[in-house]
């Protein structure tokens, strides 16, 4: 793979800024999305499990529901977060970068600095090989 170099310039430069490892991003993006700046994806058990509660108007269910952009970060987590701009901005890599980072170093902290248990809380448990897999993936960008 040949990630495109300004994006992970860009990478490198906002994991820094937010204090989270910049081969640790550029791995979680690397896995999640390959570089695809639009990619999106529905999750259907996150919405039942954490946004379906919420009784929110069915658009915003939904868009709340989807993973977004470079990190695939989770619309609930960006509102979580404080992101208030429209959930398909996180598209933008800087905007995307920027929250997933913060999202990361969010995770990362909770699991008191283990960054293997941070990426299985930023994975939800769905794949217990994820921590592993996006580790390998830092010396691509180290």
């Amino acid at each position: 793979m040949n990630p495109p170099e300004n994006l992970v310039e860009l990478a490198k430069k906002i994991a820094g800024e937010v204090g989270v490892d910049g081969a640790l991003v550029c791995a979680v993006v690397e896995k999640e999305s390959s570089w695809e700046t639009w990619a999106i994806r529905y999750e259907p058990a996150f919405r039942a499990r954490y946004v379906a509660p919420l009784e929110l108007p069915p658009t915003a269910e939904i868009a709340r529901s989807m993973s977004w952009g470079l990190m695939q970060l989770m619309g609930q987590s960006a509102r979580e977060l404080g992101f208030n701009g429209p959930l398909p901005q996180i598209c933008d890599p800087a905007t995307g970068l920027l929250w997933g980072a913060k999202k990361l170093a969010r995770v990362i902290e909770d699991a008191h600095g283990d960054v293997a248990v941070g990426l299985e809380l930023w994975n939800g448990g769905a794949d217990p090989k994820y921590a592993a897999d996006a580790m390998a993936r830092m010396k691509n960008y180290e």
